[in-house]
């Protein structure tokens, strides 16, 4: 007992010496005031307050005597009530200014009167057809006006019954929840809720101290809920309240909002959702995965007949309506939203890239920002795009097969199949080096999984239904299998405004991703030609004219190389030279190797990159003899928009894309204008365009295939050039008219998959015929009668001799200078061989000038 007593009386000395230094320090408090304010002053703000604490004692003593028995328990009472008040008041303010960091920042008042939701943004093609959408959380709003009553019956039965009759807070659910430990609910209201969702309260930040304390936290974020809904409440009516509510809430499935909700579920409209269905998405506020529908039918079910019942408790429905409705089963029709489903899905991944570097500069957001995009798309020209790819890329494929049969397509420059092609590919997948790294002292294991486990998967397929199938095969024969395709690109640009009209990266984006318009870069072989002649014409230090004329013969050009010397000759395709005069027109129009590297070497190669990077190629060209020919690497976009720079009188007009960007109200934020730079002369332009029409007016010209389709009615013209690179790796095409460019591309992933010989894989025969198929199709549509007609005559004084050139024996006879092949090694490149009638059957349309052909 006695060291109890030892230790009561020193809790006691340390209480006693607690309160003397708290005194003391209250003294000196005190005494600082004093000096500051002055003792008068303290004295008599000290005797005020003494004076009203006696009033009101006396007040209060009139009605409670001091000496009843529970006058010291009252005293207390309201001793402690103050205290808590204080607190309180205290608590509110910390939550409010975030004091000292301790809580996290509150949304302010007008961020709770004005609150924004994440939204999705919209990407619109020219004719106002959306193609996408995007977002961080796939929401579309709605308006209240567009909910279904018995949808706003259901939520309130079920989450808050007194939803109507409280102003945000609703004491007596919290004291049910609390009574109940949580077993009948949480407490939380409609509009708490609505706080949660809309401001995040729940999401674990690191911006409050106490905010990582887990009990506190807690009671920190149900705080917060809150104060917000009470001021929700003060700001918002209750149908605001419902329809922010309906807006904002996660229905899981990545569907936010009950719009997104009901076509991912149900695809349907929310005015169309049944009283089951409207059922089934207010279950789901209980927990979006366990009484998801498609996971967990069972407990979907369970709940949703739960809701119902509450409606009839709440006398939304009969008792007879609640069981009938719960009897019926469980019916959903899932439409999930891919934003690279659907049309122009290569397309959407320059948009993206486009307005996230936009959105970076001027302070917007794609997945948050509620976006429209109208981008220079015509939905019916992606449409053709595509559908003629896939047609002539199915046809192209089986004649691939057939070409193979029986042996793989990758070769080298000899036709022997490359060892270990397949394990090198496979070596640089993702798949490989996770295993690699998992198994690091079991290699074995590695080939297992690789090569011999098989697993189900679902591939491409040009002959499965809808282009693809399910099988089953091991990691390595799926890259044998998908390497054996041959890929596609096309794009259309309108040359004087720059808009791409149409894109089509490849054959498929779900199964191939990488994209052969902008993404990918190859040698673009004799589709280059062109540019070399652009110099010859336009630079004021040779002024050619299309009548010049150059011998065809042998070429031969000693030149250094990485400190080496080197000879390049290159040769025509079946090897021999006519030895004959040809014009500049008849050269391009047949693509003779050994012109065009004469006519390089005379305007010298470093002009030849400088032109071509000013009618519009951006990727670096090695100046090398070769060059004209195209052996540098470019991507089919830039040269179908340097292309254009000839129809467009010689000005380069950058490619558009976007047309404008819109806010979520449908307020224009920014329009883009066209940017052009003059790149060749008027008058040079006019005489390429010229040039370019001989690939399919001059005798043995290599685009004549486009005579094959259905596109010169209305005196349509069209000029083109094809190209074919070594090996038949890359076939080319560009076709150039009035008011449309097209440019396609055809070869495998790598270069050492092409077809064997150059009569099966020249560009004439693989890339040629997906733009004229997509151009048939484009003019067989009346909505594109005014996309047809002649080229415009000049528009400047053409001094030039161009049209009536004086023709002489240039061995048309001999069909081996027909050559579209890039051949930089010296050895023999391919032709662009021809299927076409005979020269004399071949239409002669009036040229730009009227006249007619001589």
């Amino acid at each position: 007992m006695s060291i109890h007593r030892e230790r009561l009386r020193a809790v006691q000395r340390g209480v006693n010496s607690f309160r003397q230094r708290a005194r003391h320090r209250r003294a000196q408090l005190g005494a600082g005031v004093s000096r500051i304010i002055g003792e008068e002053r303290v004295s008599s703000w000290k005797d005020g307050l003494m004076a009203r604490r006696e009033q009101f004692r006396t007040f209060v003593h009139q009605y409670i005597d001091p000496e009843s028995w529970y006058y010291p328990f009252l005293r207390g009472l309201a001793k402690y009530s103050l205290l808590f008040l204080l607190f309180l008041i205290g608590y509110v303010f910390v939550l409010q200014t975030n004091f000292l960091y301790l809580t996290g920042a509150l949304p302010s008042v007008e961020d709770l009167r004005n609150p924004k939701l994440n939204q999705a943004s919209e990407i619109y093609s020219l004719d106002g057809k959306m193609i996408a959408r995007f977002y961080a959380e796939n929401r579309t709003p709605i308006k209240y006006e567009n909910i279904p009553k018995h949808l706003i019956q259901a939520l309130i039965a079920t989450e808050d019954a007194r939803f109507y009759d409280h102003g945000g807070i609703d004491p007596r659910a919290i004291g049910r929840a609390a009574f109940s430990l949580g077993r009948d609910g949480g407490g939380s209201t409609i509009t708490q809720q609505l706080a949660k969702n809309l401001f995040k309260t729940r999401r674990r930040t690191n911006d409050g101290f106490l905010n990582r304390i887990p009990g506190i936290r807690k009671v920190i974020y149900k705080s917060k809920e809150w104060l917000m809904a009470i001021t929700l409440e003060r700001n918002f009516t209750k149908e605001e309240i419902l329809t922010y509510y309906f807006n904002t809430v996660d229905f899981g499935s990545n569907s936010f909002g009950l719009k997104t909700a009901a076509r991912t579920f149900f695809d349907k409209a929310p005015d169309s959702l049944n009283v089951q269905e409207g059922a089934v998405l207010v279950g789901l506020q209980k927990a979006t995965t366990y009484y998801n529908p498609l996971k967990n039918p069972q407990n979907s079910l369970k709940r949703r007949n739960t809701v119902i019942q509450q409606m009839a408790k709440y006398k939304y429905l009969t008792k007879t309506q609640a069981d009938s409705i719960s009897d019926l089963p469980l019916k959903t029709d899932y439409t999930p939203e891919n934003p690279y489903a659907g049309p122009a899905s290569y397309l959407k991944n320059a948009v993206v890239d486009f307005v996230t570097e936009w959105g970076n500069k001027n302070g917007y957001n794609l997945y948050t920002d509620g976006l429209k995009i109208h981008t220079t798309i015509d939905s019916r020209m992606q449409q053709y795009a595509e559908e003629a790819t896939a047609e002539k890329m199915k046809r192209l494929q089986k004649t691939f097969d057939s070409h193979w049969k029986g042996r793989n397509p990758w070769t080298d420059e000899d036709g022997n199949e490359l060892p270990g092609f397949i394990d090198s590919v496979a070596r640089r997948t993702e798949r490989y080096k996770s295993l690699v790294k998992r198994f690091q002292i079991y290699p074995d294991s590695v080939d297992y999984y690789m090569k011999v486990k098989k697993q189900p998967m679902k591939v491409f397929d040009w002959n499965g239904k809808e282009n693809a199938r399910k099988t089953s095969m091991t990691p390595y024969d799926s890259i044998a299998y998908y390497k054996r395709f041959l890929q596609a690109g096309m794009v259309a640009m309108d040359p004087h405004t720059g808009f791409i009209r149409a894109w089509v990266g490849g054959l498929d984006y779900d199964y191939f991703k990488y994209d052969h318009v902008k993404q990918g870069r190859r040698q673009p072989g004799s589709t280059f030609k062109p540019f070399v002649y652009a110099t010859a014409i336009d630079d004021t230090a040779f002024n050619m004219t299309p009548c010049d004329r150059i011998r065809d013969k042998p070429f031969r050009k000693p030149y250094r190389e990485n400190g080496e010397d080197k000879v390049w000759e290159p040769k025509n395709s079946g090897g021999g030279f006519t030895y004959s005069n040809m014009t500049l027109r008849r050269a391009l129009a047949r693509s003779v190797n050994s012109i065009t590297a004469q006519l390089t070497d005379m305007v010298g190669p470093e002009r030849v990159a400088e032109y071509a990077h000013k009618l519009g190629i951006n990727s670096k060209l090695e100046a090398v003899p070769s060059i004209g020919l195209g052996s540098s690497d470019v991507s089919l976009y830039e040269l179908v928009s340097a292309y254009c720079s000839f129809v467009n009188e010689g000005q380069y007009t950058k490619p558009m894309l976007i047309q404008r960007i819109e806010d979520r109200d449908g307020k224009e934020i920014e329009s883009f204008k066209p940017e052009r730079r003059p790149a060749i002369r008027p008058e040079s332009a006019y005489l390429m365009l010229y040039m370019l029409q001989g690939g399919l007016q001059e005798r043995g010209g290599t685009s004549q295939n486009l005579w094959s389709f259905d596109l010169f009615k209305h005196n349509h013209q069209m000029g083109g050039k094809t190209g074919t690179t070594s090996n038949n790796s890359d076939g080319w095409f560009v076709g150039v008219s009035d008011k449309l460019v097209v440019g396609a591309w055809v070869g495998g992933d790598d270069r050492s998959i092409h077809f064997r010989s150059t009569d099966m894989g020249e560009g004439a025969k693989t890339a040629l015929p997906l733009v004229g198929g997509f151009l048939e199709k484009v003019y067989a549509d009346p909505k594109f009668r005014d996309l047809q007609g002649p080229f415009p005559k000049a528009t400047v004084d053409i001094q030039k001799q161009y049209d009536d050139c004086v023709y002489e024996d240039d061995g048309y006879g001999d069909e081996s200078i027909e050559s579209d092949s890039t051949s930089t090694d010296g050895g023999s490149g391919g032709t662009d061989s021809l299927n076409v009638p005979p020269p004399v059957a071949i239409p002669e349309p009036t040229d730009t000038t009227g006249r007619q052909r001589p």
